[in-house]
């Protein structure tokens, strides 16, 4: 597959939200993997943060062009699990790209665990310095063919935040010996960065 599309969706669920309501929440968006035009889909509640936004749960799902997702989009099936847990809902975010290179395993095994690094780039930042950045993501990321990174194109509901990268790993303990971010290399670039990890969930 020579082009994949990459979603990332966070949700702040409200804090007063029972556990029924919760997990009724991630069975509605995870049985929306059943839509034809989704390659790839899953939704957990996130393991580790690092960021000043208080995002409870991650969503992550793929699709084989811009035209399946708003296919997607557009799915009675998506619109009414989106109308029902609207109101559990106190914030999301979403960051849509196309990756550089295609992961090598475009379904994550169940157990694995994703790390999710948004960037929010500085204003005055040149698309060269951008490039940059997306070259030291993958750099940092080498010894796994499960990184994808790209340049989001869905603006609108992302919150400034402009690059987007995802890796996999076997389990906590290969997330933790990871690399960071070199940040004297891009930290410049940088005004703010949202870090998630979450273990993918069975199918």
């Amino acid at each position: 597959m020579s082009q994949i599309i990459e979603r990332i969706v966070l949700f702040k669920v409200k804090d007063d939200v029972d556990s029924v309501k919760i997990d009724a929440m991630l069975n509605g968006l995870n049985s929306l993997a059943t839509i034809d035009q989704v390659l790839y889909l899953s939704a957990a509640p996130i393991h580790r943060l690092r960021s000043s936004s208080a995002f409870t749960h991650v969503f992550h799902s793929r699709y084989r062009s811009k035209e399946d997702l708003s296919a997607y989009a557009a799915h009675p099936d998506h619109l009414r699990v989106v109308e029902e847990n609207m109101p559990i809902w106190e914030d999301r975010m979403t960051v849509d790209w196309i990756p550089h290179d295609v992961p090598g395993i475009l379904k994550p095994h169940a157990g694995s665990v994703a790390k999710v690094t948004l960037l929010k780039v500085k204003e005055n930042v040149t698309d060269e310095a951008r490039k940059e950045i997306v070259e030291v993501i993958k750099e940092k990321s080498q010894g796994t063919d499960e990184i994808s990174v790209g340049e989001n194109f869905s603006p609108a509901r992302a919150k400034g935040f402009s690059i987007g990268s995802v890796v996999h790993f076997k389990d906590i303990g290969e997330v933790e010996a990871h690399e960071e971010l070199v940040k004297e290399k891009v930290g410049g670039y940088v005004e703010d960065t949202i870090v998630v990890e979450f273990v993918v969930p069975p199918s």
